[in-house]
């Protein structure tokens, strides 16, 4: 149970908030790392750091070259389950 100072979005509201189809296109389900810091507004290099770590485990995959990352497990990670650096 999440306290009073967490944030817990349920799947039906991370659904609900890219149902609109600016959003929808402009973050779709999978997102390249510079669409998913756009959508955190943080620097590339954080989503770089924070991968390397395995703050991203189970919401990002290489494929290739490139890092794609899922969006709404990206967002529950964030947002539920937060990124602690002390960890």
């Amino acid at each position: 149970m999440p306290t009073a100072d967490q944030l817990h979005l349920t799947d039906r509201e991370i659904t609900a908030a890219f149902a609109d189809a600016k959003w929808a296109a402009e973050y779709p389900p999978v997102l390249s790392l510079p669409q998913a810091a756009a959508l955190l507004h943080v620097p590339l290099q954080t989503l770089y750091q924070w991968r390397s770590r395995g703050y991203l485990s189970g919401c990002s995959r290489r494929v290739g070259k490139r890092v794609l990352v899922f969006r709404d497990r990206l967002i529950k990670r964030v947002f539920n389950e937060g990124i602690n650096d002390e960890t």
